[in-house]
């Protein structure tokens, strides 16, 4: 079903498609194949109640929010089991995804209540100036398979908070898990037209229509620097706001002063992280000659500990990949390697064993032995491939992490202080780890630098993104 304008209804066309579990390939719902009709619709619905929602006190979108948390955390565990049938992650992490889903509602409940303007003194003594932040109107928001719950939160959270309303068109991959979230804001009693939802089979025709209909004023995109580009490009001649959350090929950098046991640990835990298919997940380790060899021992050790297979399994920590396309992908990165002459430590393969040929499934595979002539140099892998690349001193280390035309994550262990500085300072990427695999919250701002997106999510910034700054002169 979509819901447009406070109420649920089929498609204008009646026609549905299957969501299928990644896990063993079997239809697990139906959802409405929302068309361009809808999506005019939707935006139609929103454009009207947005006079109303913006005129709202602050103070009461915030209560909606902070409703809207709430009722998420108690429903975490029907979302995480969903999560877990939809989009195949280990439902262990499910579980954390909620939670995290849930801190963007909260956060932005109380930065609902922290949209300050200012006074501008003025060379006139008969003159003020008074600078108001208001909100940009409709939102076209348009989110990703991989974080199914939490990339709707970390955009609609912001955008009520402002006093946006909001069109959201979900990954065809995950249609189900939107249906649940947004049936968290229908029971809260959300104003009708304030959150519409339009899931869809045809993203190349609903998503143009809903990024350039001239009513949406903002659009809000998490997905790949492909599909961001044409988007980018869209929204350019109606003069839209644009932020987006693109690809990233994160660098993993260890230096010879850390402990190559400790910082192997922490790269396999971070690289598994959603089976490797999450933009902030390291894609080349950089590590010095001096405790290479360590360092990958280690890692071997860890894959080797990895157990793949359905997320409802106890100790499973490796999940399907989405589809075969994505299958498909590491099976090239993997063989193109191998033939330009990188060594296959451990993986490397399909798993078909024990029933998992009837999901995406690929082995935690670990190569050493990587070069620049690569694939997996090149491009972002998204999935449980991790390439070991050897430098030799701080300048080659920087040097082959900014070879990149991303700049998401990046991660690097030392001991040093000095060396910490000096490298965060001179990497180009938008986040840094400095021994620490997890630099994200919803109180820090996500984003990324170069062909990796525009603007940033979360944090105090967050909500900038939904707000237009309007100068008022007045004359006394």
């Amino acid at each position: 079903m979509l819901f447009i304008d406070g109420k649920w209804r089929d498609a204008e066309s009646g026609a549905t498609f299957a969501s299928h579990n990644p896990a063993t390939g079997e239809e697990i719902g139906r959802a409405a194949d929302g068309g361009v009709a809808d999506v005019r619709a939707a935006v139609e619905a929103a454009d009207a109640a947005f006079g109303e929602w913006s005129a709202r006190t602050a103070y009461e979108r915030s209560a909606y929010l902070y409703q809207a948390y709430q009722l998420m955390l108690e429903r975490r565990e029907a979302l995480a089991k969903l999560m877990t049938e939809e989009q195949g992650k280990p439902i262990r992490m499910a579980r954390n995804e909620v939670g995290y889903a849930a801190d963007f509602l909260l956060w932005f409940a109380e930065e609902a209540k922290r949209v300050y303007g200012e006074t501008i003194p003025s060379a006139r003594a008969d003159q003020r100036f008074l600078v108001l932040r208001q909100p940009v109107g409709v939102v076209g928001a348009i989110t990703p398979w991989n974080y199914p719950v939490s990339m709707l939160t970390r955009k609609i959270a912001p955008a009520l908070a402002a006093g946006c309303t909001i069109v959201l068109k979900p990954a065809e991959q995950t249609p189900l898990l939107a249906v649940e979230v947004f049936k968290l804001f229908e029971e809260i009693d959300v104003p009708a037209g304030v959150v519409n939802l339009v899931t869809t089979a045809q993203p190349e025709t609903v998503g143009p229509e809903l990024v350039t209909h001239p009513l949406v004023r903002k659009i809000t995109f998490t997905g790949s620097t492909e599909v961001g580009k044409l988007i980018a490009q869209q929204a350019a001649a109606g003069v839209k706001r644009v932020s987006m959350e693109l690809g990233g090929h994160a660098p993993f950098i260890v230096f010879d002063d850390a402990d190559p046991v400790h910082a192997a640990k922490g790269a396999a835990a971070v690289k598994f992280l959603n089976t490797g298919q999450a933009c902030i997940c390291p894609n080349r380790m950089l590590v010095q000659r001096g405790i290479a060899e360590q360092f990958t021992a280690t890692m071997e050790e860890r894959f080797a500990k990895l157990q793949a297979g359905s997320g409802f399994t106890d100790g499973v920590t490796v999940g399907p990949l989405i589809d075969d396309a994505a299958l498909a992908k590491m099976e090239r990165q993997v063989a193109d390697a191998l033939d330009k002459g990188a060594r296959l430590v451990t993986g490397g393969e399909r798993l078909t064993a024990d029933g998992l040929d009837a999901g995406c499934f690929y082995a935690p595979t670990l190569l050493a032995d990587v070069t620049p002539d690569m694939l997996i140099y090149r491009e972002e892998t998204f999935g449980p491939v991790a390439p070991v690349i050897v430098f030799d001193d701080d300048d080659d280390a920087i040097a082959m992490a900014n070879d990149t035309d991303y700049g998401l994550a990046s991660y690097v262990y030392t001991q040093s202080l000095t060396r910490a500085f000096r490298t965060v300072e001179r990497l180009k990427f938008g986040m840094v780890g400095v021994n620490d695999i997890n630099p994200t919250s919803a109180a820090a701002p996500f984003g990324g630098v170069k062909q990796s997106g525009l603007g940033v999510e979360g944090a105090r910034e967050g909500i900038d993104e939904y707000l237009d700054t309007k100068l008022v002169g007045i004359s006394v």
